[in-house]
């Protein structure tokens, strides 16, 4: 059994240029012809070399550290569709092994998306994402045989529920250079178990992935809308992602209300500056249908909760508890109505 080995072969903290191998896999996937992603492959390198090499993140080495911690283990196994999307050992885990996975984890920390269940350590994240996917997963199209693209797919835990229904390729894209680094850690153990897995995920916004691909049969939109400053050219840009016939599942803050009522809050929104549009159901569904949408529908209502999203000890800041009115829960620190939240299905 190896100790000490990185966990990405190859990787340097200090050469930031080697952890593009991380990529190679996907950009050789979207060469085939006939993929639809062509045109995306012919500027995926520059993009991903712009972001983690030209303007590396600060605290890139030190995440790279924690990933290089991560120790080989023999046995692993993997379910994709537990909600902790459980991480095992079927010839059990050393103390040694134990504590070196764990502290790599740590390294990591704040996880704001999961949980996870990595052998004897459980990363119970700040949101109770498995919640969301148990709300969403009822009202999908089958998932299995379907390329998918997850945007702003946080650390990754619902590209790894996707895989799970039998997606054979799903992409997530999300600028954060922390949940790249947690989605890696995650992913190398469960290649210890599955060998290489369709899942990747890119560290940049929508609006950096080429328009009108086509390419997608579902795109999932969870947790963007609202932090757009036009959430039309969102819409747009989902359904350019979209084979006809396609699907778009889309998450995000709604207002109770009639058709055409909007919240833009003065400032900020649950302690968040970058919030611009909040709509009433109908009001979104009625943009749904303006950008060319078939049947746009509601599925779920949800008001979260403070067991959905709390802080933990894997996530030690503020989080929902903070961000509303103490003596009156049903409002936002700023008087506003607490988050209250939709999920759409609609046909391309």
């Amino acid at each position: 059994m190896t100790f000490a080995s990185s966990a990405v072969a190859g990787i340097d903290p200090e050469h930031p240029e080697s952890i593009l191998v991380w990529f190679d896999n996907l950009i050789a996937s979207m060469q085939q012809p006939g993929s639809g992603l062509e045109p995306w492959a012919k500027i995926l390198r520059q993009q991903l070399t712009d972001i983690l090499v030209t303007r590396e993140h600060g605290d890139q080495q030190r995440w790279l550290g924690a990933l290089k911690a991560l120790p080989l283990v023999e046995g692993v196994q993997c379910d994709l569709e537990s909600e902790h999307l459980h991480i095992s050992s079927g010839n059990g885990l050393s103390d040694i092994l134990a504590s070196q996975i764990h502290t790599g984890l740590e390294g990591l920390i704040p996880w704001r998306k999961g949980p996870f269940h990595v052998f004897d350590t459980f990363i119970d994240t700040e949101w109770r994402s498995d919640w969301k996917w148990q709300r969403v997963v009822p009202h999908l199209s089958k998932m299995e045989g379907r390329r998918v693209l997850d945007v702003g797919c946080g650390s990754g835990y619902h590209i790894w529920r996707m895989l799970g229904e039998g997606a054979r390729q799903v992409i997530g894209v999300d600028p954060s250079r922390l949940f790249l680094m947690q989605f890696q850690a995650i992913k190398f153990y469960v290649e210890q178990s599955k060998g290489q897995v369709p899942a990747h995920l890119l560290p940049m916004k929508m609006e950096d992935v080429p328009p009108k691909l086509k390419a997608f049969d579902t795109v999932f939109s969870m947790g963007v809308l609202y932090h757009r400053k036009s959430p039309i050219e969102h819409l747009e840009e989902l359904k350019g992602a979209l084979r006809p016939g396609g699907e778009m599942v889309l998450e995000t803050l709604v207002i109770e209300g009639p058709l055409g009522q909007v919240l833009m809050p003065e400032d900020r929104y649950a302690m968040m500056r970058n919030v611009w549009y909040i709509p009433s159901p109908e009001t979104l569904l009625l943009w749904c249908r303006r950008v060319g949408f078939r049947n746009p529908r509601v599925v779920d209502l949800n008001q979260t909760s403070l067991d959905e999203q709390r802080t933990t000890e894997w996530m030690k800041f503020n989080s929902l508890n903070d961000f509303l009115d103490p003596n009156d829960l049903t409002r936002t620190a700023e008087g506003y109505p607490a988050p209250l939240r939709a999920v759409v299905i609609a046909d391309n």
